[in-house]
């Protein structure tokens, strides 16, 4: 998740019902007990442990053995990574390290001297989703991961008290996506410095748009009047794979970066653009791009599904518009039986939408090569949850009910373009800001609702009879299987967990965890055993106060999806969100995210104080804080989780 911009008006103005309005939690909420007889058509190469080790021991559990065998970490407030007796935990790839250009390997400077020449070959800021990709098992692979946003307080030793064009330019080096290689050498991973996979993909790195919004009139612009070119990705937030081999990572919260004038057209309100830009990052001061008043097309060049072929260096990313624009949080896949692919997709904005996208075509072997635009073809779903715990996936497709050109979508392209505006009326359901999306091995799929404390407000829906947490401060996991496989039209669902703390005297905020509590999950990831690996992203500006005072700070936790038990398997570092999972084949390594640790709650540095909440993970006195992946391992070479 990016900046919680908790102060922004929410955009979405429809009057379509909400989750909570339809919820039912005495009859729809499951902790325990069987999730059903379906099995699961997710190809195991998708769970990023789906090696045979990890499947052989979850086959030997008989499918009824416990999945989680380590002790639980207590709460903690401490500047460090907390792991289970008998693991490890150990960092690599910090922001402002060298990802392994040749004749690129620039020292980070904790003075923040790097110049933006440096950074276009270091690793970005605000690590988030990650994924690794094999190449020698489990021994040597990639790892491609996203960099959401930037804290200008840290890339700057004066922060933005001084604004060029040349600050502009290090911090849209800062964004993007990092593909750096790694190996284990046995008692440590190490980031293999030079490698020819290394790579770095920033907010000025040229992409390709391709799909039906291709070339539309509403993304062609006076720097390219054919509409299929952009310069770069930005907003990085969540990621996912392909069954071909190529990483989606998805561009979120990205109208926060454009600066809109005083009067704004119905379809830059319904997307967020403010005057100024939303999130303060300034850009339009010094790059025209960023100013829509210069370019009011370029925002809808941004909030796409991007793919990436890690394994091709000088491959072009691709911005695939059939999976509709939207402030994106992951792109999560499954297969059919037939072999198509299905993504499925939440956007974290308050009172949003759950996507899915089925593709026309099947799943061809042979990778990226022969799968090229095998995105490029299919039709866009966006979900409508009904009462009694059934919903329906409602075709974004041109031409269908009220998607005509007399209701302002001229031809598909523009469906996709509006994505929110088609959703809006299709009748879809209100989220409470669907963020990562997992699939287990019986076919459920999981999306988390981080938090939601607008409901009532703004002529939104409030509590009502079947599901009073309208102030849902803690957030919560939805759960659905398609009908017969996940090309389903319809499909059944129910809550997982309602997250909270049951010592609250706020009857809405107890939750009902079987286990560890947590609050806000965000980050989502189902291993090759089966266990759902739950991350949460409380705001620093509400952590330790209210309904979050008894937290701590942000935690993973290990959920078993059988019996809805959950347990706190790590705690991070002051200020920090967790994020981001994946591991080895052999499920016996697993990567995580440590993002913006020492974060204040302005989400914006001292940069006269940068040190001043956290210096993890280098501990100088002084120091500043920084991004970075942490490797976890178990001392005696075990399963993790096991």
């Amino acid at each position: 998740m990016a900046k919680d911009f908790s102060t922004m008006e929410d955009s979405n103005c429809s009057s379509n019902p909400s989750i909570h309005d339809i919820s039912l939690p005495s009859r729809r909420t499951v902790l325990r007990g069987s999730l059903g007889a379906l099995a699961s058509n997710f190809l195991g190469p998708l769970s990023a442990v789906g090696g045979a080790a990890a499947l052989t021991a979850c086959a030997a559990t008989g499918g009824v053995g416990a999945l989680l065998g380590f002790k639980s970490v207590p709460l903690s407030t401490a500047d460090i990574v907390t792991v289970p007796e008998g693991y490890s935990a150990q960092i690599i790839a910090p922001w402002g390290d060298s990802v392994g250009l040749s004749g690129e390997n620039h020292p980070f400077k904790d003075d923040a001297s790097n110049t933006t020449a440096q950074q276009e070959t270091q690793f970005g800021m605000h690590h988030d989703g990650i994924h690794y990709f094999a190449q020698e098992g489990s021994r040597s692979g990639l790892l491609a991961m996203n960099h959401e946003y930037t804290d200008e307080g840290l890339l700057f030793a004066d922060g933005m008290a001084t604004w060029t064009a040349d600050k502009v330019r290090k911090a849209q080096a800062a964004h993007g996506v990092s593909i750096c290689e790694v190996q284990d050498k046995g008692r440590k991973w190490e980031v293999v410095k030079p490698s020819p996979w290394a790579r770095r993909i920033t907010a000025n790195t040229r992409t390709q748009l391709s799909g039906p919004a291709a070339g539309h009139a509403l993304v062609q612009t006076a720097a390219d009047p054919k509409g299929m070119t952009v310069l770069g990705t930005l907003n990085n937030c969540a990621s996912g794979i392909t069954p071909w081999g190529t990483y989606l990572t998805a561009e979120e919260n990205f109208i926060n970066y454009f600066s809109g004038g005083d009067t704004l057209s119905a379809h830059e309100k319904r997307w967020g653009l403010k005057k100024g830009g939303g999130g303060g990052y300034r850009w339009h001061e010094h790059d025209a791009r960023f100013d829509a008043t210069k370019n009011p097309n370029e925002p809808n060049r941004f909030g796409w599904i991007v793919e990436i072929d890690p394994y091709n260096p000088s491959s072009t990313p691709i911005k695939r518009t059939a999976l509709g624009r939207a402030a994106h949080e992951g792109a999560t896949t499954g297969v059919t039986p037939d072999g198509r692919a299905v993504v499925y997709m939440g956007e974290d904005s308050r009172f949003e939408y759950i996507y899915k996208f089925v593709s026309r075509d099947k799943i061809k072997p042979g990778g990226f090569a022969e799968n090229a635009t095998l995105l490029d073809h299919g039709t866009l779903f966006v979900a409508q949850f009904a009462e009694d715990g059934k919903g329906l996936w409602m075709p974004l497709t041109h031409g269908q009910g009220p998607l005509t050109a007399a209701n302002g979508f001229a031809d598909q392209g523009e469906v996709l373009i509006k994505g929110r505006q088609a959703s809006d009326m299709l009748g879809a359901t209100k989220m409470d800001r669907p963020e990562w999306i997992a699939i287990d091995k019986d076919g459920w799929v999981y999306c988390t609702l981080t938090n939601n404390s607008n409901r009532g407000a703004d002529k939104q829906p409030g509590a009502t009879k079947v599901n009073p947490r309208a102030n849902n401060t803690m957030g919560n996991i939805i759960r659905w299987k398609d009908a017969g496989d996940f090309a389903g039209a319809t499909f059944e669902w129910n809550h997982f967990v309602l997250a909270g703390d049951p010592s609250l005297d706020r009857a809405d905020a107890k939750g009902n965890i079987k286990g560890d509590i947590f609050a806000c999950p965000d980050g989502l990831w189902t291993d090759g055993r089966g266990v759902l690996w739950i991350q949460c992203d409380m705001s620093t500006s509400a952590m330790g106060k209210g309904d979050l005072k008894n937290l701590g700070n942000n935690a993973m936790l290990a959920a078993d999806p059988r019996t809805g038990e959950v347990r706190r398997f790590l705690v991070g570092p002051s200020g920090c969100e967790i994020t981001g999972a994946t591991g080895t084949p052999d499920g016996r390594t697993m990567f995580i995210n440590i993002q913006h640790p020492g974060e204040s709650p302005s989400e914006r540095s001292d940069p006269n104080a940068p040190g001043a909440i956290s210096n993890w993970p280098d501990k100088k006195p002084g120091g500043r804080p920084r991004s970075a992946t942490v490797v976890i391992r178990k001392n005696d070479g075990g399963l993790i989780g096991t």
